[in-house]
């Protein structure tokens, strides 16, 4: 199997009761490192302790060494001490909650640059749900959600170069059509629950778990198959 550089896993809301997550497990094994160390970015839930002990747990079901928090939010934030965190771990996992929250806290901390650069570096990474999404080129925010004037797209780390979104197929992907329409894109990927994509450092992208969907700006869909 090829190494894939990140994977983008939109996670599976009823499955929280399970042992093991065979999807995170495939993540893992795709970067080829027995009990891989991961350092855990929670900036988009500000660094919930009951989110990061839950999903610490999951990942060492799935075949990690130790999980260690980057401490980004609130009052323990440390910068300094999550940089250092985040070069010494073997995968960086980036955790869901509010885009936008995360890509703010990210910013302010000055983190966003050294994330880029160990992702440009071949550091792996992967992204949960709204982690999945601020590992991507973009998101759209509304300052007004009855107003689709007033949404407008903001940038995200851009270690995986496309768009998409996690979990928008109840909705049939509004936003991710939405940022298509706002950022002249020709295409994006809805990643729904229960589904990865997985993203080469050669550009390769392969469906794990579920098809995942292609959306075009023109509004055609196709399916990225497992």
């Amino acid at each position: 199997m090829k190494a894939a550089g990140l994977v983008l896993l939109a996670g599976d809301p009823g499955r929280r009761g399970v042992r093991r997550d065979p999807l995170l497990e495939e993540a893992l094994a795709r970067f080829g490192r027995a009990r891989p160390g991961v350092a855990y970015v929670g900036a988009a839930s500000q660094d919930n302790r009951l989110f990061f002990l839950w999903i610490s747990s999951l990942l060492k079901k799935a075949g990690a060494g130790a999980v260690r928090l980057a401490p980004l939010a609130g009052r323990r934030g440390d910068p300094q001490q999550a940089l250092a965190i985040l070069e010494d771990a073997d995968v960086v996992f980036v955790s869901g909650g509010d885009v936008g929250l995360g890509m703010g806290i990210l910013g302010a901390t000055g983190l966003d640059g050294p994330l880029r650069r160990l992702g440009s570096s071949g550091k792996p990474f992967i992204g949960l749900s709204a982690g999945s999404i601020m590992l991507a080129r973009s998101w759209v925010a509304w300052a007004d959600e009855s107003n689709d004037a007033s949404a407008a797209p903001f940038p995200c780390l851009g270690l995986a170069p496309l768009l998409c979104d996690t979990h928008g197929e109840g909705e049939g992907w509004q936003e991710l059509r939405m940022l298509l329409r706002l950022t002249g894109e020709p295409s994006g990927f809805g990643i729904p629950a229960g589904a990865a994509l997985a993203v080469g450092r050669d550009g390769s992208l392969a469906a794990l778990g579920k098809p995942v969907r292609r959306l075009t700006a023109t509004g055609s869909l196709d399916n990225l198959e497992p």
